[in-house]
This record gives C-alpha cells, structure tokens and sequence, in this order.
C-alpha cells in the first residue's frame, strides 16, 4: 500500500505544469501552501534547506521560523510561525514594481526576475508581510517563489521535500483531490493579515495569534533572545513590541529575524528636495496670479525656473542613489509598469522638467527686453501649474501602495504635501532677498499661513486617534519614540517661524529645516512597526 507521502507526491508530479501526456495542454494551477503550525517543530530545517537550494546568503532570509513563549512558568509552550512570502493574488508588490521585476505567474506563484530589478525597494514597502529583501551579493530584490523552477520540473520545493513532519504541503487550491484544497476548504484555517485584502494563498493550520500578530508577543529585555541576541541592525525592525503585547496571553518573543526598513535618509531628503522644487513655481505662480509680480520680472523670468530646476534636479539624483542597482534607474522609463505610482511620478516630475527648461528657453530666446518671453511663460504656466501640483502630490498615493504601512494610508497626506510645497516655496523665494527683487510682506504670509496648516495637520498626529494599532503604534514612535527629536524639532522650528514671521531670513530658514526634521521623522516612523 502507498504511503500517504508518495501519494503527495505523485499528485503534485502529475499536476506540474512541467509535465504533461502527450499531446496535452498544460494545466493552469492556483498553488498554495498550507503551514501546519500543529505539527511544526522548529528545527529549521526549511530555512536550511532554502538556503543551500536558492544561494541566499547569510544575513537575509526566504524563510524563516519564528517562536515565541506563550504562558508564564510552569504553564508554557512554544509555538511556532513559518514566515516567507504569502503568494497573494492581489500581491502590492507587484503593483508597486515599476519595471515588472515582481510579477504574478498565471498559476498564481509571485516570481521575480533580477535582471531587470533597478532595486528600489517599492516592493518590500508594499508588502505587509516583510518577506521580500534585497540580496546583499546582487543589489535585487527577492523572496520566496515556492522553488517556482523546482515546480516547473514537476518536483516540490525544497522545504517541502525536508520537512520531517510533513508540516509543508504545496498543492492547487483548484484541484479537490489535493491535500491542500481539502485543509482549506474543511479545517480551521488563518492567513496573516487578512485586512489588507491581498487574498494570501499561504495557509496556517493550528497556529497561535501571538504568533500571526506582529505586535502580539513582548520582545524580551536587553534583547536576549533565544539562542543570540538580535545585535545592532542598522536601520532595523524587530517583531513583537518593547512593551504591552496586543495579545492577552503571556506571550514572549524567543526567536525572530530583524529587517531592514527599506527606505533610509535618502527618501527623506526626497520628499524635502520634491517639496521646494515643487512649491517655487506654485508660490511664483500665486503671485502672478494675484499681480503682486508681473510675468518680465526677473524673479518669474529667471529665479523660479532656475530654483526649481535645481532643485529637481537634485530630487533626481537623490533617488538615482537610493536604487541598489542606480545604473538601471532607465528602466524605470523602458520598462514601465504603469500602475507604479515611481513610474507615475518619474513621468510627472520629467514632465515637469521640460516645461522649466521651456521657461528657461523663453527667458534666454527675449534676452533683456520685450515682454515675449514673459507672456510665452505665462502661457507655459497653465501645463507648469498642475505638473508642479501633481510634484508636489504625487509621492502620497507612492506612499499609499506601501499597503503595509498604516501611517501613510491617510487621506489628509495629499493636501498635506501641497501645504509642505507652500512652506517649502514661500521660504525658499524670501531667500533668494538678496539676489533678486521679491514682494517680501506677500512672501512672508504665504510663509505664515502655509507654516499655521502645516503645523495644525502635523500636530493632529497628537490628537486624533489612528484607526488600526500598527498606524497607532506608528504615530507613538515619531511623537514619543526613537524619532521623537526629529518631530519636535520640526514642530519647534515651524513654530519659530510662525512667532516671527517678519525677522528678515530666520524665518524661512527655520521653516525649511523643521520641514526637513518633520519629512525624516515621518518616513522613518512610518517603517518602524513590525510586520512579520
């Protein structure tokens, strides 16, 4: 009689797409997997195997097991939590892809392709299960994709074929006669963070909240955890929380792998840099419309433009640097994936360059007379106006495909960077006093009441309540956590300019530099709630 292990296997051969009878087409699969936390043992013995079958290096991880210590002495058990990519189908980090490096098979496995990954990090900001990681011996992106060349062979992944209590099972959700159609159609069965509807095809069975909840279990003190200490990661996320649990038993975090939030100072400096080259040409553009400067002065002529272009620029290089593969940034343009909101917003901000440089062109083609070059502008404004707005915009609905990150999912963010753009322009035009002619009480209380918005939306994150704990949790660590200097810095130095809004210079550079402290605390917090 066969085992019930060689009938596993057998059907997972025989529904392989890699193999097919003769003259057959090739059945289309939904694979899954189920993780059956009531017979996991945690030996690791899946993270090893996934190891040495797909060259990871040390440091990083496909797959990993997680435990945590659920009770107090004497009533106290381990319990376990295979972590590694969910297969979704509606997966964000393929949406988030600008160059469809993360993509979707049509049998359901999430897959990727290094060639052509530019190593933004989009994708491990979209996903909320922090399975995704960029390969320190390549600079691209990677997760687990069930040893998708392992299936196209008709075999099956390598933490399936070591797992010494059959605990993994991979089969087709479509077919009834498989195993893994069966568990999840009969038995009680979870999936990791089902309220962010990404529709995860990964399974598990028996297995406890404290470990499913990122910010159920307590992290030990000192950060001693079982068998190491977790060391100074930099810019790391560690699972659990410093202190109360969200869960109501005792749970104690024994084991877990820290994570590198993907994004660091570079984005911060990004938004800062967007902000300015952005807000110039609207705060210019503001006063032309009201007629407090005319379209030949040399400020609209000649400032703004240059300012902006500037400043974009440097907005360009600053995300050049932050890819891990900045030679290949052209993609992002050759091998467009248009739902990315980094596609969008590369289109946008190159948009938004050719009209400066048009701008510019007017003012060099009239020289230092006539006022063609002023109308000619004043013409290009009406495309340069809304191309600056959406500068300025665009990087909330970017954050917003960052589906794993609560903090950012607000719907007050896009008006909020129009504010920033406001402050950021108006300060930036006061500076520019002493080389060029501004309307300085005009300037002044665009600074002024862009700087009251901005610190009123800002300070909301006090008062307002957050709806989910990791948004929560979020919003306590930029106002009363590890970037609590950042914040109330920014607070204090917007506050500054606001008390004396008609002291020549210090003003404006006191708002530029709070705007600049607030931006890094927001990004950084927004990464500093655990997700596996």
């Amino acid at each position: 009689m066969r085992s019930e292990t060689f009938d596993v296997v057998a059907r997972f051969v025989v529904m392989s797409p890699g193999v097919t009878r003769p003259g057959e087409q090739p059945a289309v699969h939904r694979w899954a997997k189920i993780l059956d936390q009531t017979k996991c043992i945690g030996c690791h013995a899946c993270s090893t195997a996934c190891k040495s079958e797909n060259g990871v290096p040390l440091g990083v991880n496909r797959t990993y097991v997680k435990a945590v210590e659920v009770g107090t002495f004497p009533t106290v058990r381990r319990a376990y939590q295979v972590t590694r990519c969910n297969q979704c189908d509606d997966a964000p980090c393929t949406t988030a892809c600008p160059t469809r490096a993360m993509f979707r098979r049509p049998d359901g496995i999430v897959d990727f392709d290094k060639s052509i990954c530019i190593g933004c990090k989009a994708c491990i900001a979209a996903c909320p299960y922090d399975a995704i990681f960029i390969n320190p011996e390549d600079n691209s992106a990677e997760k687990c994709n069930l040893c998708s060349h392992r299936i196209d062979a008709g075999l099956e992944p390598a933490c399936v074929t070591v797992c010494p209590t059959s605990a993994i099972l991979v089969g087709d959700l479509d077919d009834p006669t498989s195993e893994v159609a069966r568990i999840v159609q009969r038995d009680v069965v979870a999936v990791r963070r089902p309220e962010k509807e990404t529709h995860p095809k990964v399974f598990y069975k028996g297995a406890h909240q404290a470990t499913l909840d990122p910010l159920a279990a307590r992290r030990p003190t000192g950060g001693l955890f079982m068998w190491s200490e977790q060391g100074n990661v930099p810019h790391g996320v560690v699972s659990g929380h410093p202190g109360r649990a969200n869960s109501s038993a005792a749970a104690l975090l024994a084991y877990d792998v820290p994570h590198r939030a993907p994004w660091d100072w570079r984005v911060s400096l990004y938004t800062w840099t967007k902000g300015i080259a952005a807000g110039v040409y609207l705060v210019g553009l503001l006063l032309l419309v009201l007629g407090t400067i005319s379209a030949d002065s040399a400020l609209w002529r000649w400032a703004v433009p240059l300012t902006a272009t500037g400043f974009l620029a440097a907005t360009g290089l600053v995300l050049i640097a932050d890819l891990s593969h900045p030679e290949r940034f052209y993609l992002i343009f050759t091998r467009r994936q248009w739902q990315s909101w980094l596609v969008r917003g590369a289109f946008i901000i190159a948009g938004y360059g050719a009209v400066l440089a048009a701008h510019l062109a007017s003012s060099v083609v009239v020289g230092g007379g006539g006022g063609g070059g002023g109308e000619l502008s004043g013409w290009l404004a009406v495309i340069g106006g809304p191309l600056a707005a959406m500068t300025a915009v665009y990087t909330a609905f970017l954050f917003a495909q960052a589906k794993a990150r609560d903090l950012w999912q607000s719907p007050l963010l896009p008006p909020h960077l129009l504010v920033q753009a406001g402050l950021a322009g108006s300060a930036v035009l006061l500076l520019l006093a002493p080389v060029v002619a501004v309307p300085r009480a005009t300037l002044s209380w665009t600074l002024l009441i862009a700087a009251v918005a901005h610190l009123l939306i800002v300070l909301g994150e006090l008062t307002l309540t957050h709806v989910t704990a990791h948004a929560r949790l979020a919003a306590h660590e930029m106002t009363h956590g590890r970037f609590r200097r950042y914040f109330w810095t920014s607070v204090v130095l917007v506050a500054a300019a606001v008390a004396a809004p008609w002291v020549p210079f210090a003003p404006p550079a006191l708002a530029l530099l709070g705007l600049l402290a607030f931006e890094h605390a927001h990004v950084q917090a927004g990464q500093a709630v655990p997700l596996a």
